[in-house]
């Protein structure tokens, strides 16, 4: 972020205030509107160290202003901050000492950035404590004095997610100084000093309305999301001298001991869990419903990172359900505060909801404050009903949004992301078999663990995981809750201070038991004593084990096949393995390696490292599960394929098995085939490369070989991260045709979507857990398939546990989009129908009536405004997409004719009445409304009736996006009213209506009748355009849409030429 700083200057402020009083307040409100315009007047530019205000570009060029603020500080605390890092080289806070010591900062977004003199710039506060290390934080257990915790706060900040929920007051000063209101306030005075009292005075009442409902909806969403981000309450903390103390939330500072309780607490901060373990419901914050289970740091000198060390550490906005292990007599854990407010992991995910990145979009509807000038005041309001109308029926099929722009975005997406287990397949999977590893290979095929014989493959599945119990029932990962239960063992977790577990398994801490059934005689109980939980990123996950009475002890590894037997002794793994692996991997099993190794009892081995323990592991055999795809998963995939949305997979699982899950859920087609692609990085033996090659076929294919079937590409993480880092030319070319990409880290999910948006791509992603949550922020439009009923992980959050809901999604979004763009077509139309109608009775010498403006404004423009996006959104999902832009040829050219339509019917009702025996002239002494009633104002005044009507109809488009007019009966119903009163005061006004709207009683029936018959020709022409422009456009995206595939197709051919 570039930052520029400037400095007040005296006689430049005095001299804007002059001006701002000569201008009656105008300059005032072009600084409201372009703020850097009021730093460059008012201010002059210095260095950023001494600067009063900062001028902020963001990466997306979007300039900021933002006050630099001052604090006092106690004296002596920087030495006191120095002694509690204990870090010679570390950051320092700068500190002006004038008569005070003072801390320099500002605040944007929610974050606090310092001045660091080292650094010689503002940075974010969290600088401060980025070099921690996994020993600092557990030196940190001794807890922090008060003047400590003092000291950090007023550097920190206080530890809240403080959604701003700006008062009505101040919601109404912003609002009435938007450029549309302050052109309509002028707009007002303008009409009174004309003489339009009465429709001054309506429209006044109605911006009134507009903006008091503009001010409830805006405040409405932020106390919504205040609710769901602000956490306030009491929790308890050690001290420096040993005490422990109550204290509330918002004190908590980064360092601070949190001692958590053995009920669990919902967390307000994020924490590293430095003693006993924890089960945590993450749902809040990633969607992922299965608790998961928390285990302590390890001391070690490496950087903590929350990315890294996500299984050690607890996050804002969680629900810890149980802590034990951790504290005197078996109950709590401790924990080190190590964010707090927006630096949380929760604070960032409600910071991206507070500040979207810019997008096209926005811009686009910036540039529509133009077209809103000459609209009526409420019509602002009504833009937003057909979002509004399609969030209200989201939530009615339970897709619960938190972000209403996105829903217009939906309609966009031409790409979607998939994640594979608990998205396409079911959550659960069931055991399908296990091999047992030898030296003479694999054994023969067993059903269940629970037949295996009795040894360590059997031990290792039963104590290989983070299963844990609460109140008796087993909780965790699908996946191990199966694989414990078809071993037959039982779970049992230490009562009080486990001192009975301890001593029975020799003195060693006991995390958990596992007791085999009684039928397995000759196996033993083993007590679990370290855990290292899965993480994606390594993906694997092992545990450290006792046998009865500390005799010996055995480490267990299990985890993804690959993984698992490159930590293990080459000659321990079968010569099979490969083999083995890919004949079950196709077959779209998840398949799971175990090994084990022994360990020195006599070692401290609730304290051994990770790194120690998974190195030269014993490979053991492979267990394989059958993860069945959703039955609505082929449905979804096949509906998207005819929408031409794309569908990817994102998944961490085996490359053959995603391809299996791929073809059975009908991404991949049954004629279609599947090339992989191989990277391997540089070496010092031998330079990076690129292969492709065809599945069953172990040969690279060279561009001759890729005509006559479509195929599909698929790669895994290992050659994403090589593809990305040496072959970036390439990069775009994969994209294009890429379905499955496999073994993908978290981060990568992430990078993915990213990428596929620099291609131009509207990327969707739907997923379920912790892995997917990076992805499904960064993506336009964030799935997450959660029973929580708002998640700020993404957008929008389905209790649908598939993935139907993304059809209905996108289905709403063009929708909503297509009557968004209705809405705006409509406002340029009727403006330019008023503005013929004055040009053309001006010409003339006259004007439209006070009452004839309130007439059409109100009882048809804001009526028909409000009610035309009711209609709700097309059963079926067709391959067209609305248009993205207003600025389109098509659009542009159906609103050109139109307005042609419009100025034509009204010229021509001028010249057919001027053409009539009967007619008489204007009186020529006289101007505007003072000619009132007349023929001229009478005969446009009743063809422009006719063309707001007629216009609500024609740029309300249904086909294909939305349902036919019919099912929108508000709708319907208040044309056929309006028709039927526009036509009455034509044919049949009557002499009370003839005077309050000032017209013309013309006797000539014939007369009258053709009107009506002009209106019905000018609405059957603009119906005839608008039907042409449709159809005509539509076959435009196919042609390109085909163009482009050959164009696609052959520059890969070409990409796979060369990597040859």
């Amino acid at each position: 972020m570039d930052v520029q700083g400037y400095k007040w200057v005296r006689w430049r402020v005095w001299l804007c205030r002059l001006a701002a009083l000569l201008s009656l307040g105008l300059l005032l409100l072009v600084f409201h509107w372009r703020p850097r315009f009021g730093v460059f007047a008012r201010c002059k530019s210095c260095p950023p160290a001494l600067a009063d205000i900062l001028l902020l570009r963001d990466s997306f060029g979007q300039q900021h202003v933002v006050e630099v603020l001052t604090e006092e500080m106690e004296e002596g605390s920087l030495e006191l901050l120095g002694q509690s890092e204990d870090t010679e080289s570390r950051d320092t806070v700068q500190l002006y000492k004038e008569e005070k010591t003072l801390l320099r900062y500002y605040l944007f977004e929610g974050l606090r950035y310092v001045w660091v003199d080292r650094k010689g710039a503002f940075c974010r506060v969290s600088v401060l404590n980025e070099d921690w290390t996994c020993n600092n934080l557990h030196g940190s257990q001794k807890g922090l004095s008060p003047l400590e915790q003092s000291f950090r706060r007023t550097i920190y900040g206080t530890n809240l997610i403080d959604v701003p929920v700006k008062p009505y007051p101040k919601l109404l000063f912003e609002e009435i100084l938007n450029p549309f209101y302050v052109f309509q306030m002028f707009s007002i005075i303008l009409w009174t000093v004309d003489q339009y009292y009465i429709y001054a005075i309506c429209i006044f009442i109605i911006s009134v309305i507009s903006i008091g409902i503009s001010l409830y909806e805006t405040r409405k969403q932020s106390i919504t999301l205040r609710n769901m981000a602000q956490l306030i309450t009491t929790v308890t903390i050690r001290r420096k001298s040993g005490e422990e103390e109550c204290v509330s939330s918002v004190e908590l500072v980064p360092g601070d001991c949190l001692i958590i309780p053995q009920e669990g607490m919902l967390l307000p901060c994020d924490a590293a869990l430095l003693a006993g373990e924890c089960l945590v419901n993450e749902s809040m914050l990633t969607g992922e419903s299965v608790p998961v289970l928390k285990t302590p740091l390890q001391a070690s000198d490496r950087k903590y990172s929350s990315d890294t060390e996500r299984r050690h550490t607890l996050f804002s906005g969680t629900q810890l359900i149980q802590a034990k292990g951790g504290r005197p007599g078996g109950g709590g854990a401790v924990a080190v505060v190590t964010s707090t407010g927006f630096f949380t992991a929760k604070g960032d995910l409600v910071s991206s909801i507070l500040y979207p990145q810019s997008n096209v979009s926005e811009l686009v509807i910036r540039s529509l404050d133009i077209v809103t000038i000459a609209v009526p005041p409420a019509l602002p309001a009504a833009i937003t009903t057909g979002t509004i109308y399609a969030q209200r029926r989201l939530k009615q099929r339970g897709i619960f949004c938190i972000s209403p722009p996105r829903i217009n975005i939906c309609g966009k997406v031409s790409l979607f992301c998939f994640d594979k287990t608990g998205t396409l397949t079911e959550e659960g999977l069931d055991v399908w078999g296990v091999l047992e590893a030898g030296p003479a290979g694999f054994s023969e095929l067993v059903p269940e663990p629970r037949l295996l014989p009795p040894g360590h493959l059997r031990s290792g599945l039963a104590c290989c995981h983070t299963v844990a119990l609460l109140r008796g029932q087993l909780l965790g990962d699908p996946l191990e809750l199966k694989m414990v239960e078809s071993t037959g063992w039982t779970l049992q977790e230490p009562d009080g201070d486990g001192s009975v577990l301890n001593a029975e398994f020799g003195g060693h801490k006991v995390l958990a038991v596992m007791r085999p059934p009684d039928q397995q005689s000759t196996d033993e109980a083993m007590a679990i004593v370290q855990r290292f939980p899965f993480s994606s990123a390594l993906q694997r996950m092992s545990v450290v084990t006792v046998t009865h009475g500390g005799r010996s002890a055995l480490a267990f590894i299990k985890g993804s096949p690959e993984m698992v037997a490159s930590l293990c002794q080459t000659q321990t793994v079968p010569a099979q393995f490969s083999s083995k692996l890919h004949s079950f991997s196709s077959e779209g099993l998840r398949v799971l390696a175990v090994a084990y190794k022994p360990l020195n009892v006599n070692s401290n081995l609730s304290t051994i490292e990770r790194g120690e323990v998974e190195k030269d592991m014993h490979f053991l055999g492979l267990l394989m599960m059958k993860n069945l795809v959703k039955p609505e998963s082929a449905k979804v995939i096949n509906i998207l394929r005819k929408a031409n949305v794309r569908s990817i997979m994102v998944t961490g699982d085996n490359v053959l098995t995603a391809v299996n899950v791929a073809k059975t859920c009908g991404m991949v087609g049954s004629d279609e085939k599947v090339i992989f692609i191989t990277a391997t990085p540089h070496t010092a033996q031998s330079m990076p490369t690129l292969r492709f090659s065809l599945e069953e076929e172990a040969f690279i294919f060279n561009g001759s070989k890729f005509g006559g079937f479509v195929y599909h590409l698929a790669i895994n993480g290992k050659s994403f991260a090589v593809l990305c880092d040496h072959f970036p030319e390439y990069l775009p070319k994969v994209l294009m045709r890429a379905t499955i990409f496999a073994r993908m880290a978290p981060d990568q999910k992430t990078q993915l979507v990213k990428e596929l948006q620099k291609l131009n791509y509207r990327v969707g992603m739907c997923g379920d857990g912790a892995n997917d949550c990076g992805a499904l922020r960064a993506a336009d439009v964030g799935v997450s398939l959660s029973e929580a009923e708002a998640s700020v992980a993404s957008p929008f959050t389905s209790k649908t546990e598939n993935i139907s809901c993304v059809p209905l999604l996108i289905r709403e979004g063009r929708c909503s989009l297509v009557t968004s763009f209705s809405l705006f077509r409509y406002m340029a139309l009727y403006s330019l129908i008023q503005f013929c109608s004055v040009i053309i009775l001006y010409t003339v010498k006259t004007s439209v009536a006070d009452q004839q403006f309130l007439y059409c404004d109100i009882l048809l423009v804001t009526l028909l405004a409000i009610v035309m996006g009711r209609g709700g959104p097309s059963e079926e999902l067709y391959p067209s997409r609305p248009a993205a832009s207003l600025l389109a040829l098509p659009v542009l050219g159906s609103l050109f004719i139109h307005t042609c339509m419009i100025a034509l019917g009204q010229l021509a009702a001028l010249f057919i009445t001027t053409s009539e025996e009967w007619y008489i002239p204007l009186n020529a002494t006289e101007v505007g409304t003072a000619n009132l009633p007349n023929f001229e104002n009478t005969c446009v005044f009743d063809i422009s009736g006719f063309q707001y009507i007629i216009m609500s109809v024609v740029v309300t488009k249904s086909y294909p996006h939305k349902k036919p007019l019919y099912h929108n009966m508000v709708f319907l119903i208040l044309l056929f009213v309006q028709f039927g009163v526009t036509t009455w005061l034509v044919l049949y006004p009557g002499a009370v209506f003839s005077r309050l709207l000032q017209l013309y009683n013309i006797s000539d029936m014939n007369f009258k009748l053709l009107l009506v018959s002009l209106a019905a020709l000018n609405f059957l022409i603009c119906f005839v355009v608008e039907v042409s422009d449709l159809y005509g456009a539509s076959q435009i995206p196919r042609l390109l849409n085909y163009t482009a595939k050959s164009t696609k197709s052959d520059i890969f051919k070409v990409a796979v030429i060369e990597s040859s």
